[in-house]
C-alpha cells in the first residue's frame, strides 16, 4: 500500500500569500533549516489540535513571511519585539497559544531585552530560536552567535574575542532564570536530531497548552548561502563550527514541578475600568462641561526640571477625571535637567485618533526658546500662556495670549518648583473647563506630603488669581 506524505494540517496547501507563480514551494534558500522547523510545528499543532488558538509570531529576518505559510493566527512584530507582541496576545486572551519564531539577529541583538523580560515574567508562550550563526536575509553579517574566527562580511578577518566578544549562547543564559519552565537547545544537521528537536518542540508546545508558562527551544540550524557551503556540505559545517561550542541538551526541565496556571479572564467593561481607575460618577464636572467643551490639542514646554512632563500629567488626570478621552505623549532631550521638555495633551469627547498635537490650541511655554519654537504652529484661535518671569517681550505671533510670572508667583507660594502649578492654576481660570473638586483630588492624589500638598494648592490658587488681575 502506497503511503501518501501530506503537509500538516497548520500548513497552507498551497502559498497564495507568496508572490510570484511558485506557490507550492517556501521562499527559503536550498537547504535552509526553516523549512524544516515550521514543518515540525505544524505537525505539532496539528497532534495538538490547538490550531485555532494557536498565535503565530513572525520576526524580522529570513522567517519574515512566517504568515505566508502556518493556516493559524498570525501576527508580524517589529524587530526584536515578538516577545513583547506576544506578551500583549497573551494577556489579553489567555486562551490563545502564542508561539513567537525568532533569528539570531532578531532574538539575541537587537531583542535581547524583550526576550529576557518576557522570560524572567514567565510570559505564557514558546520561544523557537533558530540559530544559524549568521545573518541570512541582510547578506551574511556577523551574528551575536557566529562563531569565533568565523569570516562574514562584517568580520572578514573572522571574528575576534578582543573585538566581538564570544557567541552568545542564549539557552544557557535564559536557564539561569527563574520563570522560564523548559530550556533547551536541539539540532537539525542530521535526521536523529531532527527527531529529537520534533520532540522538544511537541514538549516546549504541550507545557503551554497545560498552563506552564515559558519554553525555550534553540534549533541549531543550516544556513549554507550564509556560510557559503554547498547544501551538501552543511552538516560538517555544522558538527565542526557550531557544536562544539553550542552543546545540545536540556538546560531546565521544571514542567512536572510546576503547576498549571490559567489567567482569570476579566470582564473590561467601561464601568470596570472606572473602578479600577478611582473615577466615580461624582468626579465629573457638576458644572455640566459638556455643552461648551471641545476638543484641544495642548502643548506643555520647557528646560527639563520645570516640571513640563507632569503638567502635562495632571492636566491628562483632570481631562480624564471629567469622563474625557485623554493622551499624554512626552519629548525631552537626554540631559534630565537643563535639556529641552515638551508634552503634548489631547482632550477630546471622541476616540483620539493621534496623541501628536501638530496644530496647537492651547501653549504653555515655560522658557523662550519654548516659545519661540511653539509658537508658530499655534492655531490662529488658539491661545498662548508663558511664563513672564523669564519671557521678556514676546513674540507671539499674533496669537491671543497670556503673561503670567509663574517662578515668582512660585517662590511665593513657597517652592520654586511649583511654576507649573502656577500654570495649572492659570489655565483652569481662563478656560474655566475644570472643576474645583477634581483639581483638588488630582493635586492631593499627586502630593502625599501635607506641606507639599499645601505648598502646591496655595501655587495652584495664584495661578488662578493672576489671570483675573
Amino acid at each position: 500500500m502506497k503511503t501518501i506524505i501530506q503537509k500538516p494540517e497548520s500548513l497552507y496547501k498551497t502559498y497564495e500569500r507568496k508572490p510570484g507563480e511558485d506557490k507550492r514551494s517556501t521562499h527559503y534558500c536550498p537547504g535552509c533549516g526553516h523549512g524544516v522547523v515550521h514543518k515540525l510545528i505544524a505537525e505539532v499543532m496539528d497532534d495538538l489540535e490547538i490550531r485555532d488558538k494557536t498565535i503565530f509570531i513572525s520576526p524580522v529576518g529570513c522567517s519574515v513571511f512566517g504568515y505566508y505559510y502556518f493556516d493559524c493566527g498570525n501576527v508580524q512584530a517589529a524587530h526584536g519585539r515578538a516577545p513583547a507582541v506576544g506578551t500583549g496576545v497573551t494577556r489579553s486572551n489567555p486562551d490563545n497559544y502564542v508561539i513567537s519564531y525568532q533569528g539570531d539577529g532578531d532574538l539575541a541583538a537587537i531583542g535581547t531585552a524583550e526576550i529576557l523580560h518576557a522570560a524572567n515574567r514567565g510570559e505564557k508562550m514558546t520561544i523557537f530560536f533558530v540559530n544559524n550563526a549568521i545573518y541570512g536575509m541582510t547578506g551574511g553579517q556577523m551574528a551575536p552567535t557566529s562563531h569565533v574566527g568565523q569570516k562574514t562580511v562584517t568580520s572578514p578577518y573572522g571574528r575576534a574575542v578582543r573585538g566581538e566578544g564570544y557567541p552568545l549562547k542564549m539557552a544557557e543564559l535564559i536557564a539561569t532564570l527563574e520563570s522560564p519552565v523548559y530550556v533547551t537547545r536541539v539540532s537539525l544537521h542530521d535526521m536523529p536530531n531532527r527527531i529529537k528537536t520534533k520532540t522538544a518542540v511537541k514538549k516546549a508546545i504541550k507545557s503551554q497548552v497545560d498552563g506552564k508558562g515559558f519554553s525555550f527551544v534553540e534549533i541549531l540550524s543550516p544556513c549554507p548561502m550564509g556560510w557559503k557551503v554547498d547544501p551538501m556540505d552543511q552538516t560538517e559545517w555544522m558538527i565542526k563550527n557550531m557544536l562544539p561550542y553550542f552543546p545540545l541538551g536540556i538546560f531546565k526541565d521544571d514542567i512536572n514541578e510546576r503547576e498549571g496556571f490559567f489567567t482569570e479572564h476579566h470582564n473590561n467593561t467601561p464601568e470596570k475600568l472606572k473602578e479600577v481607575l478611582g473615577i466615580s460618577e461624582t468626579d465629573k464636572d457638576p458644572r455640566g462641561l459638556d455643552h461648551k467643551f471641545t476638543s484641544k490639542g495642548i502643548k506643555t514646554a520647557g528646560f527639563g526640571g520645570q516640571g513640563v512632563l507632569l503638567l502635562g500629567t495632571l492636566i491628562s488626570k483632570i481631562g480624564m477625571k471629567h469622563g474625557y478621552n485623554v493622551t499624554w505623549l512626552p519629548s525631552y532631550g537626554p540631559e534630565m535637567r537643563g535639556g529641552t521638555a515638551n508634552c503634548s495633551v489631547v482632550i477630546d469627547e471622541e476616540t483620539i485618533g493621534s496623541p501628536a498635537v501638530e496644530e496647537i490650541d492651547i501653549l504653555i511655554a515655560m522658557n523662550g526658546p519654548s516659545l519661540k519654537k511653539f509658537a508658530p504652529m499655534v492655531n490662529d484661535d488658539g491661545v498662548i500662556l508663558y511664563n513672564s518671569s523669564i519671557i521678556e517681550n514676546p513674540d507671539c505671533a499674533g496669537i491671543e495670549s497670556f503673561g503670567v510670572p509663574a517662578s515668582d508667583l512660585a517662590d511665593n507660594a513657597g517652592s520654586s518648583m511649583s511654576a507649573n502649578i502656577v500654570m495649572l492654576g492659570a489655565i483652569s481660570a481662563h478656560f474655566g473647563y475644570f472643576s474645583s473638586d477634581v483639581i483638588d483630588s488630582v493635586l492631593m492624589e499627586q502630593f502625599k506630603k501635607p506641606e507639599v500638598l499645601k505648598i502646591n494648592q496655595k501655587a495652584f490658587q495664584l495661578g488662578f488669581k493672576d489671570i483675573f488681575k
